[in-house]
């Protein structure tokens, strides 16, 4: 705490809260200041970082004004503060904690301008921005017993119980490897998530194939082939029977498949991106076209699904071959230039790095993953849930999207870092013949297939300028959409539950900017599910009696969904 001093109200009869002397701050500031314009980033290519001078100035003058202004109202502060963090009847009735967070906040503010103060280039000011941010995040005074006002009136109110019950979620969580999102032991993969009626109809090394039970007595000619990330378990998309993506599918009559992938383990430390192509992608789609005895399927990709699914259907292309009449791109990045926040981590030297650390096979962990994730939103992700686990001894509400999100998978190593290289450090799916896999330059420019293409507004992994870029990727006819919130929410959306909105623009019109497209498109209420339903059923053709069995022929049911491959833990 800084130094202080104390006043005396007129009459003497009564002591003023403590007010802080403002030449501490000043000082503490002017260090600060001078450590953060010292910072080397030798792999950024900066041995020197240098500041615009006149927004320093106006910079520092504000500083001084409002940390002025807080000295001013001392302890003595009653305006609540703006952040979620520091909110309650505790904070608002202990000075000392309020004043410490109104300090704390007024610094962080500072500092990120000063990011925007600095002269680099775009990736070296990300990068120093993505590094000022943990540090601010992992330095709040929320994060801190000693400094927590609403924990520490916890203790007060449960007489100890609550610091008892953190330290004991603390040591579940050492012991589990992961910090608790959720109260994990309210969900069971088979029982009460990935519940959607379906059976295991193919499987190898790499995948299971689903098939789902028609719900409908009719159901369209064309199968549909879902392919989620393998970076997750593919429940994401079937997590409860109201919020089920496959569900949804299955009650609009189409018939439904979807891969599995496996978590990948020692036996599986030397796939590569062909593998997961070819003897992923290319063999599901191959399986569903011989379960449905069709010549075509409609194929839908989620993030990192919808790459895998754009190179197979390149690979396929460039054959002469045709196997998918359409398909659908979920938050998928395609073209990498605008990646958004997970690029600060890419450059030559991290990539070079893993292929050395992978050349002779080796997994990514998915925890590691999993903790890279959640610190691209560490307050929401991180902080957010110490505080409550284990200062305030409270357990998270049971939320499966959480449960989800903790439940993560592994990667193939020389997988991992043939994806880094060739989308995100060199961005060569998009040049023509610049990419080789399955032994074959791919142009994606052969893909003339109509496209779904769908971003979500505040994605901070896959961004709506990258998702968008994709339009002007592909030939064919395309459908752009746009829905509100993020990555994950934005996707799963059910009509049911009628919240947010989607944004649809003029047929087959995609000016050069998302922007530009934004400004053309119209808001529609709710999910875009019922939109995306419509499109595909016009690329689905009649409609025919729903099988009364599942699988065929050579690829009889092997085991009921969601099958063993989703509950393999990393």
């Amino acid at each position: 705490m800084p130094r202080a001093r104390t006043q005396k109200s007129k009459n003497e009869s009564e002591t003023l809260p403590l007010i802080p002397d403002l030449s501490v701050f000043a000082e503490s500031w002017n260090k600060a200041f001078e450590n953060f314009k010292k910072i080397e980033l030798s792999e950024l290519k900066a041995s020197e970082l240098s500041f615009d001078n006149e927004k320093l100035i106006e910079i520092q003058g504000n500083y001084l004004k409002e940390a002025t202004e807080l000295w001013s109202s001392g302890l003595n502060r009653e305006s609540k503060l703006d952040d979620k963090r520091f909110q309650g009847e505790a904070w608002e009735q202990n000075p000392i904690a309020s004043f410490a967070a109104a300090i704390y906040l007024l610094n962080t503010k500072t500092l990120m301008a000063m990011t925007d103060a600095l002269h680099a280039d775009a990736k070296t000011q990300a990068r120093v921005k993505y590094a000022v941010e943990q540090l601010s995040a992992a330095s709040s005074p929320s994060n801190f017993l000693a400094l927590n006002a609403e924990a520490q009136q916890k203790i007060i109110d449960t007489k100890g119980e609550s610091l008892t019950k953190g330290i004991q979620n603390l040591l579940h969580d050492i012991s589990q490897g992961h910090i608790s999102m959720t109260d994990e032991k309210d969900f069971n993969v088979g029982q009460n998530v990935a519940t959607t009626e379906g059976s295991v109809v193919f499987e190898n090394e790499f995948f299971q194939l689903i098939e789902y039970k028609p719900q409908t007595s009719k159901v369209y000619t064309a199968p549909l082939l879902l392919v989620p990330p393998c970076i997750n378990k593919y429940y994401i998309l079937d997590l409860q029977p109201k919020n089920s993506f496959v569900k949804y599918c299955v009650d609009q009559g189409f018939r439904t498949f979807i891969v599995s992938w496996s978590n990948p383990h020692q036996e599986m430390s030397h796939a590569t991106w062909d593998d997961y192509v070819e003897k992923g992608v290319l063999k599901a789609i191959q399986v569903v076209k011989e379960v449905c005895n069709v010549p075509k399927i409609n194929a839908l990709g989620f993030c990192v699904g919808g790459t895998l699914l754009t190179s197979a259907l390149a690979v396929a292309a460039q054959k002469g071959e045709d196997p998918v009449q359409s398909a659908t791109l979920l938050t998928t990045l395609i073209d990498f230039e605008h990646s958004g926040i997970l690029d600060v981590f890419i450059d030559e030297s991290f990539v070079k790095l893993k292929e050395i650390e992978f050349a002779d096979g080796g997994l990514m962990s998915g925890r590691d993953m999993a903790s890279t994730f959640s610190f691209l939103r560490p307050n929401d992700l991180v902080w957010n849930y110490v505080v409550g686990n284990y200062l305030k001894g409270e357990t998270p509400p049971a939320f499966d999207l959480l449960y989800w999100n903790s439940d993560s998978t592994n990667l193939a190593g020389p997988m991992y870092a043939w994806y880094l290289r060739n989308t995100y450090l060199e961005n060569n799916l998009i040049k023509p013949c610049q990419a080789t896999i399955c032994d074959l330059p791919i142009d994606l420019n052969l893909i003339k297939i109509p496209m779904y293409i769908y971003g979500s507004r505040e994605d901070h992994i896959v961004p709506i300028d990258a998702a968008y870029a994709s339009t002007h990727i592909f030939k064919g006819k395309k459908r752009f959409v746009m829905g509100a919130s993020g990555h994950i929410a934005g996707v799963i959306n059910p009509p049911a539950s009628n919240k947010r909105s989607h944004w649809i623009g003029p047929e087959n019109k995609f000016p050069a900017s998302v922007d530009a497209w934004i400004k053309t498109a119209k808001e529609h209420p709710g999910s875009w599910w019922t939109d995306w339903s419509k499109w595909l059923a016009s690329h689905s053709g009649a409609q025919i009696a729903a099988p009364k069995s599942l699988g065929r022929l050579k690829y009889k049911p092997i085991e009921p969904a969601p099958g063993r491959y989703v509950k393999v833990k990393s």
